[in-house]
């Protein structure tokens, strides 16, 4: 089980994200980091433990302000060898295009900021393009066709269950086992509400490859010792 540490950015500072709430979120407090900024909770991190990769939600794109792109760079400057997972709110095939031809990194489209199936239909194939199922209680952030059409998925699947970021109440299970069951040959990432190692236990037994966690990282409810 492969645990990937979310970094949510805000006006240029991580922040503490909390059952989806954007506009509630404050900047993190974190025994990992003296400091808010991006780049010094990254390496806060990559200290706790060797992580091959980072989750970058950039809050200000998905919500439709100016990206927080230096951020990022300082980021990926900090933790050189870490491959960084960038959900910026892309909708649009060109503009994902072009954002992939312009970085290394790897771009997660959030179905939450879809209009439509075109974009990921068209990036599918693209080994850097992962696609975030995104869900507010039992209700499905995006196009429902995205939803109900697997064929449309690339090989890496993000489970996100926006209500139970940050809220402790522990992962949804069913909806990450009911995504498994509908993606055979794909790898299923779970996100939202791990609180301890028997959660990641869990979650392996529903079977996701990985998990996306932030807050039981920063409170140390989940461990260097938990990470191996």
């Amino acid at each position: 089980m492969d645990v990937i540490p979310v970094i949510d950015i805000k006006n240029g500072e991580v922040v503490h994200a909390q059952g989806g709430r954007r506009d509630s979120y404050r900047p993190i407090r974190t025994r990992l980091s003296a400091t808010s900024a991006p780049a010094d909770v990254a390496s806060g991190l990559l200290r706790l433990a060797p992580f091959r990769q980072l989750y970058i939600a950039d809050l200000d794109a998905i919500e439709g302000r100016a990206a927080n792109s230096a951020a990022i760079e300082a980021i990926a400057r900090a933790v050189p060898g870490v491959e960084l997972w960038v959900d910026n709110g892309i909708a649009d095939a060109a503009a994902a295009v072009a954002w992939l031809g312009g970085c290394a990194h790897c771009l997660v489209v959030g179905s939450e900021s879809q209009n439509g199936i075109e974009t990921i239909k068209s990036l599918r194939e693209e080994r850097r393009v992962l696609l975030s199922l995104d869900f507010r209680g039992d209700t499905f952030q995006g196009p429902v066709a995205l939803l109900d059409d697997p064929a449309l998925w690339p090989t890496r699947v993000i489970v996100m269950t926006l209500a139970r970021v940050g809220a402790a109440a522990g992962p949804d299970m069913d909806r990450v086992a009911s995504i498994v069951a509908r993606a055979p040959g794909r790898t299923v990432i779970g996100a939202g509400g791990v609180r301890n190692k028997a959660d990641l236990l869990a979650l392996q037994q529903a079977g996701a490859s990985a998990v996306l966690v932030a807050t039981a990282l920063h409170t140390g409810d989940l461990t260097a010792a938990d990470l191996h």
